[in-house]
């Protein structure tokens, strides 16, 4: 066990982590989709608007899959991100789009700039700044990651976090966005299953997403890779949770206020 675990965890080590491609995943770890099927959503609102900012992009992999398939396009196109691996991939991904390298809360544009502004999965919300760039009668569309997402994993390795638990509550998002002169007119949440078939895996996503563990390396937390993969090979794949809500905001049709 002790030399499949070591390959493992090289394996885990040595896998490219920039973007946001999973595909590495495969075979290794699932997740459940939502059932609103965000991708899909997102395309749809892109063909019928003439210039979408996608906030936090990442590499640009669910903003180029939505492009593809909307028809047509927008004339105008662009695309924000704040960490530098990103930005590069994102730029040769990213065919017509103006990708900008921004910090999360500071949009680089003029106000009333787009239509629609979109991001999955963004690490924070400047309602302030989405609602500055959206046009009068403008939408945000996004999917967030919701309370307590995959705690199950984090708090393997942490411990109990009871504060953090209490991040990212749907109704809190939407009440930012009001405070920010936005109207809410969707808001749906879903909690879909995690499975996570090996420890490669779970060295890969921490080295990733790395505000799960900030302080994650595999030295550092050996003896809890270890008892993990232990687990594993006698009680099957870890289980764990993801949640999620999508969430629509749009921008009244007259200035917001103060402005």
């Amino acid at each position: 066990m002790a030399a499949m675990f070591e390959h493992l965890i090289a394996e885990g080590a040595a896998a490219d982590v920039t973007g946001w491609d999973f595909s590495w995943l495969d075979g290794r770890a699932t997740e459940q989709r939502p059932p609103w099927g965000y991708v899909r959503l997102m395309s749809s609102r892109l063909s019928r608007v003439d210039a979408a900012l996608d906030v936090q992009t990442g590499g640009g992999e669910v903003f180029h899959e939505a492009l593809t398939a909307a028809e047509p396009r927008p004339t105008v196109l662009a695309a924000t991100e704040a960490w530098p691996p990103n930005i590069a991939a994102a730029a040769r991904l990213l065919d017509g789009v103006t990708v900008s390298a921004a910090p999360e809360t500071e949009l680089p544009f003029p106000d009333a700039s787009f239509e629609l502004v979109t991001s999955r999965h963004p690490a924070t919300i400047a309602w302030g700044e989405i609602a500055r760039v959206l046009r009068p009668g403008g939408s945000y569309l996004a999917q967030h990651v919701g309370p307590a997402s995959a705690f199950e994993l984090i708090e393997f390795f942490t411990g109990p976090q009871p504060e953090a638990r209490r991040r990212r509550r749907p109704e809190a998002e939407a009440a930012a966005a009001a405070a920010a002169g936005l109207d809410v007119v969707d808001l749906r949440v879903a909690r879909t299953r995690i499975e996570v078939f090996d420890v490669a895996a779970v060295v890969y996503l921490l080295r990733k997403v790395i505000w799960w563990v900030p302080d994650f390396t595999v030295e550092r937390y050996r003896d809890r890779l270890t008892e993990l993969h232990a687990r594993i090979e006698t009680e099957g794949p870890f289980i764990a949770h993801s949640t999620r809500h999508l969430i629509e905001a749009r921008r009244p049709d007259v200035a917001v206020s103060g402005w």
